[in-house]
């Protein structure tokens, strides 16, 4: 897939570095033989379709050159879990447990997601696109080339993250939890709306939009102390 150029004009202050997207290539893969999964089990060059892992632990496993197509993770536990040059295209679940998990060369598409546990987690050259993914945890996760497009997140947990080359394009951002979170270029410009339930001081390192500047300024006021009253 081709990179995205860096923001626009202007000298090289005012740019923003930009992600670098995935570039996946799947060679032809071979159906699942419909096993569940296995802690520390090892999945190369597999598709799973339509597949149920509710409740299956699959911690410790390494997904590499898979597709996980319209598959089921409902309570699935993939703790330490690598999935590696992988598509994930229309899963859906809640409860899905990926602390600590590595996801490199990722594709996810299209995804249904609540309560997925990814709070220590790395994330390298990441896209998520499209769906809708309820209450992320991301607590002290660590995202490096990671785009978030066309997708809605509502109160997504990026606490004591660290976000490096992060885009939000054409992407819902609702009740976004930024605490102690490190940021650095990372274009929130797309993310609309752009609500941020707690973090507005740890957006040192972010570029936002004029118009997002005046939607937040009420927080913004709120988070120096400062008040707003009419004249008289």
């Amino acid at each position: 897939m081709a990179r995205r150029a860096a923001g626009g004009g202007g000298t090289g202050a005012t740019k923003v570095r930009a992600a670098r997207r995935p570039e996946l290539r799947l060679p032809p893969l071979e159906p699942h033989d419909g096993g569940e999964l296995e802690p520390d089990g090892d999945y190369d060059g597999l598709e799973f379709r339509d597949t149920d892992f509710a409740g299956q632990d699959g911690a410790g496993a390494r997904f590499m050159d898979c597709a996980l197509t319209g598959c089921a993770l409902d309570e699935a536990s993939l703790t330490r879990a690598r999935l590696l040059d992988s598509v994930l295209s229309g899963v859906r679940g809640v409860g899905t447990r990926l602390a600590e998990a590595t996801l490199r060369d990722v594709e996810l598409v299209d995804a249904r997601l609540g309560g997925t546990q990814l709070h220590g987690a790395v994330l390298e050259r990441v896209l998520v696109r499209g769906g809708k993914i309820d209450y992320l945890n991301l607590r002290r996760a660590r995202l490096k080339d990671v785009v978030f497009e066309s997708c809605v997140l509502v109160e997504p947990d990026f606490g004591g993250a660290r976000l490096e080359r992060v885009e939000f394009v054409d992407c819902a951002l609702k009740g976004a939890d930024f605490s102690a979170a490190t940021l650095t270029d990372v274009d929130l410009r797309g993310a609309a709306p752009l609500e941020l339930a707690r973090g507005v001081d740890r957006l040192s390192g972010a570029v936002i939009s004029p118009a997002q500047l005046l939607d937040l300024a009420p927080v913004l006021a709120a988070e120096l102390g400062v008040r707003v009253l009419a004249g008289e």
